[in-house]
């Protein structure tokens, strides 16, 4: 019979603090991406209300991630200046008045501007929610608590096409906003109410303020890291945005046949953040090793699904495609989280996220114009591009803590130091 493996390699069980940091923010997140996910189901019935074609159906899910991107380093700031509780609650607050606000947009203008108000709103929670869980657990254990919350967002885009669409079919589109709008109410009273109190640090703590933040701000390391999201989010939010409208007016599904569809990637995509967690623990970064294999299965599926003269190959090729780019979200994430002091991490997951929301901005309206251009294959097939720039971002990147520390130009105000 085998050993046992050494009481330092086995998995370490999460205090109730972790646990319950881990619970709240799952929720958040889970309504966050949740209220995201909602317009691309309704958009066949806004293009059809407000006479809308794919390339402005575009530019609405892009008007939220133009604010959205740009209000993430400013939402960092806040967090590392006001709190990151404080700053999170704001953000759902706000975010689920603009949702509400969204139901009842009377033309293409008014929605646009509204959109843009929502992205504001929701754009300054993710720094803020990271700097949330980095102040209530150690190192070791952040990345798989990070890998069971972002897992919400492939959650929510399983569970948000199947419990919206019928909703949408029954009521109308603008009932979608008003549901979601009150599970975000409900989720900033119970973080108000029950998220626990920030871990004591051994840490020293490291210079902050104006002149660390504008250090990070010119930190080219970061911004690699940052495209490297950028990558992989053309290909997230390519599909989610355009797969339930491809579906209906190319393949003639029903949107509760098509919201069902949708599911199966996504709960693939939720199994496969977890994984991705749980490598970026076990590896201490060296993110290459998850990012370059995965993303070249991600962009040959891609293609296999582009192409493929069946639903059947659809489904399948966009799941495996949906799995592969999945595992490398949070080991895009690893090495930065696990280098940076805590005091510095809203800002500089701020600048990392910002990659993926410009890819927010761009991903939609191109597809948009080649699919009214030429095809949706041809749409589709222009995500294998995100593909290739995680892929060569994940190689020219550090790849651990040391590395990190030595590739950064302002090592001193950044590094975790241990007494």
């Amino acid at each position: 019979m085998p050993a046992p493996p050494p009481a330092a390699s086995r998995p370490k069980a999460m205090n109730r603090t972790v646990r319950t940091t881990v619970a709240l923010l799952f929720a958040a997140w889970l309504v966050d991406y949740a209220d995201r996910l909602v317009i691309n189901l309704v958009l066949p019935s806004i293009g059809a209300e407000f006479d809308l074609d794919r390339g402005q159906q575009g530019l609405v899910v892009s008007a939220f991630f133009l604010s959205y991107a740009a209000c993430q380093i400013p939402g960092g700031l806040l967090a590392d200046r006001f709190g990151a509780k404080r700053v999170t609650c704001w953000a759902l607050l706000a975010w689920s008045l603009f949702t509400a606000l969204t139901g009842l947009a009377w033309s293409f203008a008014a929605l646009l501007v509204l959109r843009l108000v929502f992205g504001a709103a929701e754009g300054i929670f993710p720094p803020a929610s990271m700097k949330v869980l980095v102040e209530r657990t150690t190192s070791e254990e952040r990345m798989g608590a990070n890998g069971l919350i972002m897992s919400s967002n492939a959650l929510a885009a399983v569970v948000t096409p199947l419990l919206v669409a019928p909703l949408i079919g029954a009521f109308g589109w603008r009932s979608a906003f008003f549901s979601t709008a009150a599970l975000g109410i409900f989720v900033h009273t119970a973080i108000r109410m029950r998220l626990p109190a920030p871990l004591e640090r051994t840490e020293g703590l490291s210079p902050s303020g104006r002149g660390a933040s504008r250090a990070l701000l010119r930190n080219g390391v970061l911004w690699r890291f940052a495209l490297m999201l950028f990558g992989y989010s053309v290909i997230v939010w390519g599909l989610s945005t355009w797969v339930p409208s491809y579906l209906s007016e190319e393949r003639g599904i029903s949107l509760t046949s098509a919201g069902a569809l949708v599911a199966v990637p996504a709960l693939a995509a939720a199994v496969a953040t977890v994984i991705g967690g749980r490598l970026a623990d076990r590896l201490e970064g060296h993110h290459r090793k998850v990012i370059v294999p995965a993303m070249a299965v991600a962009a040959a599926a891609l293609l296999l699904m582009a192409f493929s003269p069946t639903l059947v190959g659809f489904v399948v090729f966009g799941t495996l495609a949906t799995f592969a780019a999945s595992l490398c979200y949070m080991p895009i994430f690893a090495v930065p989280l696990r280098s940076l002091a805590p005091e510095h991490v809203g800002v500089a997951s701020a600048m990392i996220v910002f990659g993926g929301q410009v890819a927010g901005m761009v991903a939609p309206p191109v597809m948009g114009v080649l699919a009214d251009a030429f095809s949706f294959e041809v749409a589709f097939a222009f995500l294998v591009f995100g593909a290739a720039v995680a892929a060569v971002m994940a190689v020219v990147t550090p790849q651990d803590t040391a590395s990190f520390e030595a590739s950064s130009v302002h090592r001193p105000p950044f590094a975790m130091e241990t007494s």
